[in-house]
């Protein structure tokens, strides 16, 4: 029998207006349970531009703040893995695309999930369309709005 038991740590490294842990934990259960009902192992941290700037040259060779940063240890039998979710960036981009600051939020959590489970939408069209499918079926079940349409509010 597979556990879908999830242990869940939320760090809190930068202080803007940041989802509830909560939130947090039904976003994640959400995308956990895309392919069945899995558990985890996952810790979500929010970090400040230059951490998320260090980390993104460090680990990618990027030398500038990412959005969300998925660190995947094993998929199988539950997910480990961690997330680091850069919250200036997430501000800026909710406030650029004119989303509302929490379903970017969802949207961010759900799509760094996808990724700690394998799903990967650099490596093609085809796998872009199957992680940007899941993502908008998560979503619209939380209540959300499409990430990918072009009307958020």
């Amino acid at each position: 029998m597979i556990s879908r038991r999830l242990d869940l740590s939320v760090q809190y490294a930068s202080h803007a207006d940041l989802p509830a842990r909560p939130q947090i934990r039904a976003w994640t259960r959400a995308a956990l349970d895309v392919d069945g009902p899995r558990g985890g192992q996952i810790t979500v941290r929010f970090v400040d531009a230059e951490e998320g700037q260090q980390l993104n040259r460090d680990y990618r060779g990027k030398d500038y703040a990412t959005n969300v940063l998925s660190f995947p240890y094993d998929a199988e039998p539950v997910v480990r893995g961690d997330l680091l979710v850069c919250a200036p960036v997430v501000e800026r981009e909710a406030a650029e695309q004119g989303k509302p600051l929490e379903a970017h939020y969802a949207h961010l959590i759900v799509h760094g999930v996808l990724h700690l489970q394998g799903y990967d939408h650099e490596l093609g069209a085809e796998h872009a369309r199957v992680m940007e499918d899941h993502e908008r079926r998560i979503l619209t079940a939380l209540g959300y709005a499409d990430p990918y349409s072009a009307d958020q509010e």
